[in-house]
């Protein structure tokens, strides 16, 4: 019998639909510079150097004016900082002001340095309307558990977000990909998982297997 997802993902979303993204961001200007930051290191070590970042420059027009050497004080100890620097710097001169912020999928992903994956997570924290579905690492690595993608699928995010896409309705795709993100941190670990006390063990396929 094939699996209504909808319906199978509502114990999930009810457990954490509408929590806030793990990036300790005030507002959309730091959200977009953090997200930028965060890719391929921690949300952890971006929230720990936020503070000094936003101090130096507060809105998009102060990071306008800001130099590779300038930022590398603040954002050196990131991995990939000289690429993340130049894309920081041009997205600040291109977008101007903190309010030019664009708000669709084809407009972030036009930014320097932000691609599908990123411009998901800035449009379902701002509340806009989804276009997509968030598919970070923890995504890649559930998805293929829950049976939903192949494990063939997990090294491309955007077969993984098409198929999700393709089983969840418009309505829930903001809250999808966060969703099985925040599972993939807290239950579905790439080791030990507790699957035990995860609330899609009903249509996982991975729980299956194991039992």
């Amino acid at each position: 019998m094939e699996t209504n997802w909808t319906q199978a993902f509502q114990p999930l979303f009810q457990q954490y639909g509408k929590r806030k993204h793990p990036l300790d961001y005030q507002n959309r200007y730091q959200l977009v510079v953090m997200v930028i930051l965060s890719a391929q290191d921690s949300d952890k070590h971006i929230n720990e150097l936020a503070p000094d970042i936003f101090a130096a420059y507060p809105n998009m027009n102060a990071l306008s004016r800001a130099t590779e050497a300038d930022l590398q004080h603040h954002i050196g100890s990131v991995r990939n900082w000289g690429n993340k620097a130049k894309w920081l710097i041009k997205l600040a001169q291109t977008v101007g002001d903190d309010e030019n912020i664009p708000r669709t999928m084809e407009q972030l992903t036009k930014l320097p340095g932000l691609g599908r994956k990123s411009a998901n997570v800035i449009i379902r924290e701002s509340g806009d309307t989804a276009e997509g579905v968030i598919v970070d690492l923890h995504v890649l690595r559930v998805a293929p558990r829950l049976g939903i993608a192949d494990e063939a699928d997990a090294a491309k995010p955007e077969k993984v977000e098409k198929k999700i896409m393709a089983v969840i309705p418009p309505e829930f795709w903001n809250e999808a990909g966060m969703a099985i993100s925040f599972l993939g941190r807290e239950l579905c670990r790439p080791t030990n998982p507790k699957c035990d006390v995860c609330p899609m063990n009903t249509v996982c396929v991975y729980y299956k297997n194991q039992s």
